[in-house]
C-alpha cells in the first residue's frame, strides 16, 4: 500500500493505490479547500508533488493550474491519484477559525436558570434496623417523586456514597438523576454550547450559576476533506461506503478537540461539564447524530427529522460527563436549520413590535421576516461566491485574504489584507467592497460589465485604466500585481466573478422581495435588518446596499449582529426560558419553499443588475 507523505504538516498515511491525494489528506484529518466536492471545477485544492509519479495532467488540472505550476509539480489533490508512494507539500494557510470568536456578544437573561439542578444531600447510615438499598435510601431524600436510577450511576453508587460517609451531591437534569458525587459539589455547575459551522466549529464553556462564559473556542470543522459544503458531504454520504459513520466521526472528533482546549484553558474537569446545547443547519445535525441525510439534498428536501433531539453524552462519545445531556435544537425544514432558530432567539424575532428582518448569508441565504403577527423564513441558494468559491483568486477569510478594497481620491486601489500580509487572494466581503467601488468609479457598469475605453467615464485615471487587462478567460481588472502579492501572480477579479456574485446577490434579494409579498409590505416598512454571521459582521454595509445585496433603507438600521446562531445557543444553555421559545418557534413560523414558487425566478432577474 503506498504512503503518501505531507511534509507541510509531518503526517504520513497509507493509502489504497488508485486514491486520490484528496483522499489521503482526509484520512490524515488534513483540511484542504474542496469547495466542488472533489470535481475538479473549482480549483482550490493545490498541492505540490516533490517525489512520486503525479501521472499526467488531466484537463482541470490544465484549466485550474498556470503551466510554471505544472512545470514545478503542481496538482490538484482531487485528480492526482497515488500509484506508488509519495512525497507532498501543501500550501500554507492559516487557520482564521479564530475570527468566529470576536462575535460572542449575548445579552443575558435577568435570571440565570439552566436546567442543571445540585442537591447538597446528607443521608443517613444504614443500620440493623434500617436496611434500605443505597437506591431506595438516595431516592427517598430527593426532593422529586418518581426519580429512576441509570445503570451508569447505580454502578459506582455504593462507592460514592461512602466515600464521604453519605454526604453527597445529587446532580438532576431536566427531573433526571444524572450523577451522584461525593462531598459538596454544589458551586461547580458547567455547561457547553456549540455551533456547528459547516467550515467552523464555535463552542464555549459556560458557568451555569452566573451564565458567565468561561472560554471561548474554535476550530476548522474536519468534515471540510470530504467536501466545503453540505451538498458535497451529502454527496459523499450517500455514495461512499460507511460514508455516514465517516461524517459523523469527523464532526463528533472536530467537538470533542474543541471541548478538550476548552477544558485545558479553563482547568474545569470534564465531569463537571453536565450539558451541551448545539446547532448548525439541518445538514449539520444529521451528521452529528449519524442520522441519514441522503433526501435533504434533492427536492422535495426532506430531513429525517427537524428535532429537538436529547440524548446522553456517553452515547456520541463525547468528552464531557458521560451522562451529561446533549441537545439538539430543533430546526425548522430541510435548508431552514438550529442555527436560524438560535438567530430568532438572541435576536427576538417572536418577540419583537416592528417589521424585522434577518439575514445569514452563506452558500445558502437564510431569511426571516417578521412583523404583524407572523414569521416567514425562507431559505435560497445563494452560491458559495460570498464564501470566496468559484471567483478566480476566491478563498476564505483567512490570512492573505482581501478584506477591504478602496478606490481613493487619487484614483488608485487601496486594499484591506487579513493579518496585514501579501495578499493570496480575496473573500467574500472584500469581493462584495470591490464591486461597490467599480460600481461608483464607473469600472463596471449597472449590469456588471466591465466598461472599455469608449464606454469608461472620461475622468477615469490613467492608473486605474493600467489595472484593465485580458487574459485568456477574458476582461479582468488587477487588484494587486504580481510584484505584491504572495504568490506571484496577479490577483484579479474577472468578468466571470462578477457574474457569480450578481447570481448571489440577486438570489438572497429575490428571496427577500419574496416575504416581503408574502406579508404584503414595501422595504421601507422594514425596521430593523440584523446581518448574523461572520460574512455579515464583516460586510460594509454601504456596499452591501450599493451592490443591491440588502433592501433599499437607511443605512442606520441595519446592524451586525455577529454569530446570532452561537448566541441563541448561550441563551439555550442558561435559561429554560429561552430554551422553551425554541421548541415552540417552529410551530409558529411559516416557511416558503422557494423552489416551487412560480415568482421567485421573476424576482431573481430582477435583481440581478446591481
Amino acid at each position: 500500500m503506498p504512503k503518501v507523505k505531507f511534509i507541510s504538516h509531518q503526517k504520513e498515511v497509507d493509502v489504497p493505490a488508485g486514491k486520490t491525494l484528496l483522499y489521503a489528506a482526509a484520512k490524515a484529518e488534513i483540511p484542504i479547500d474542496s469547495v466542488c466536492g472533489g470535481k475538479g471545477t473549482c480549483g482550490k485544492c493545490k498541492a505540490m508533488v516533490i517525489f512520486g509519479d503525479r501521472g499526467t495532467p488531466t484537463a482541470a488540472e490544465r484549466e485550474h493550474l498556470t503551466p510554471e505550476e505544472i512545470e514545478h509539480g503542481f496538482v490538484l489533490a482531487c485528480k492526482c491519484h497515488v500509484l506508488e508512494d509519495m512525497v507532498v507539500e501543501l500550501p500554507h494557510k492559516k487557520d482564521s477559525s479564530n475570527r468566529k470568536t470576536a462575535f460572542v456578544h449575548i445579552k443575558q437573561p435577568e435570571v440565570v436558570e439552566a436546567s442543571i439542578e445540585k442537591y447538597l444531600i446528607k443521608l443517613k447510615r444504614p443500620t440493623a434496623k434500617d436496611l434500605r438499598p443505597d437506591c431506595d435510601r438516595l431516592l427517598n431524600s430527593l426532593p422529586l417523586d418518581g426519580l429512576r436510577v441509570s445503570r451508569e450511576v447505580l454502578a459506582t453508587l455504593p462507592r460514592v456514597l461512602r466515600e464521604k460517609s453519605f454526604n453527597i451531591t445529587a446532580v438532576l437534569a431536566n427531573g433526571k438523576l444524572i450523577a451522584v458525587e461525593p462531598g459538596d459539589t454544589t458551586q461547580r455547575k458547567f455547561g457547553l454550547a456549540v455551533d456547528l459551522g459547516t467550515t467552523t466549529v464555535v463552542g464555549s464553556i459556560v458557568n451555569l450559576y452566573s451564565g458567565e462564559i468561561m472560554a471561548t473556542s474554535a476550530t476548522a470543522n474536519l468534515q471540510q476533506a470530504y467536501g466545503a459544503d453540505v451538498v458535497s458531504r451529502i454527496t459523499y454520504a450517500v455514495q461512499q461506503e460507511q460514508g455516514i459513520e465517516q461524517l459523523q466521526n469527523r464532526i463528533l472528533r472536530t467537538v470533542n478537540l474543541l471541548i478538550d482546549d476548552l477544558l485545558a484553558q479553563t482547568k474545569i474537569d470534564k465531569f463537571e461539564v453536565y450539558e451541551l446545547i448545539v446547532v448548525g443547519n439541518t445538514a449539520m445535525s444529521h451528521f452529528f447524530l449519524g442520522v441519514d441525510p441522503a433526501y435533504l439534498a434533492a427536492p422535495p428536501f426532506i430531513p429525517a427529522f427537524t428535532g429537538p433531539f436529547s440524548l446522553r453524552a456517553a452515547e456520541l462519545g463525547l468528552g464531557m460527563n458521560p451522562q451529561g445531556r446533549v441537545l439538539v435544537l430543533p430546526s425548522i425544514a430541510g435548508y431552514v436549520g438550529s442555527d436560524m432558530v438560535g438567530v430568532m432567539l438572541a435576536t427576538n424575532m417572536d418577540q419583537r413590535k416592528d417589521i424585522s428582518l434577518a439575514i445569514d448569508i452563506g452558500t445558502n441565504g437564510e431569511i426571516v421576516l417578521a412583523g404583524r403577527g407572523r414569521i416567514f423564513v425562507c431559505s435560497t441558494a445563494a452560491g458559495p461566491a460570498f464564501e470566496g468559491a468559484q471567483i478566480k483568486y476566491g478563498m476564505r477569510a483567512a490570512e492573505g485574504a482581501i478584506e477591504s478594497v478602496n478606490i481613493d481620491s487619487d484614483a488608485d486601489v487601496q486594499l484591506k489584507v487579513i493579518n496585514g500580509s501579501p495578499p493570496r487572494g480575496i473573500c467574500g466581503s472584500g469581493l462584495i467592497k470591490a464591486i461597490a467601488e467599480f460600481l461608483k468609479a464607473g469600472i463596471i457598469d449597472s449590469s456588471g460589465r466591465f466598461n472599455n475605453a469608449q464606454t469608461a467615464p472620461k475622468d477615469l485615471s490613467s492608473r486605474l485604466k493600467e489595472r484593465f487587462i485580458k487574459r485568456d478567460d477574458g476582461a479582468c481588472f488587477v487588484l494587486a500585481w504580481g510584484r505584491e502579492s504572495a504568490n506571484g501572480d496577479n490577483i484579479v477579479i474577472t468578468q466571470k466573478d462578477i457574474r457569480m456574485l450578481q447570481l448571489s446577490k440577486a438570489a438572497i434579494y429575490a428571496g427577500i422581495n419574496i416575504l416581503q409579498k408574502e406579508m404584503g409590505i414595501s422595504e421601507s416598512e422594514i425596521n430593523q435588518v440584523f446581518l448574523s454571521g461572520a460574512f455579515g459582521s464583516f460586510i460594509d454595509i454601504e456596499s452591501a446596499l450599493v451592490t443591491g445585496l440588502l433592501p433599499k433603507i437607511p443605512a442606520e438600521r441595519i446592524v451586525s449582529v455577529g454569530n446570532a446562531a452561537f448566541d441563541g445557543a448561550l441563551l439555550a444553555l442558561i435559561s429554560k426560558t429561552s430554551r422553551t421559545r425554541t421548541f415552540f418557534l417552529p410551530g409558529v413560523v411559516e416557511h416558503l419553499e422557494l423552489s416551487t414558487r412560480v415568482d421567485f425566478q421573476e424576482e431573481f432577474v430582477n435583481a440581478l443588475n446591481f
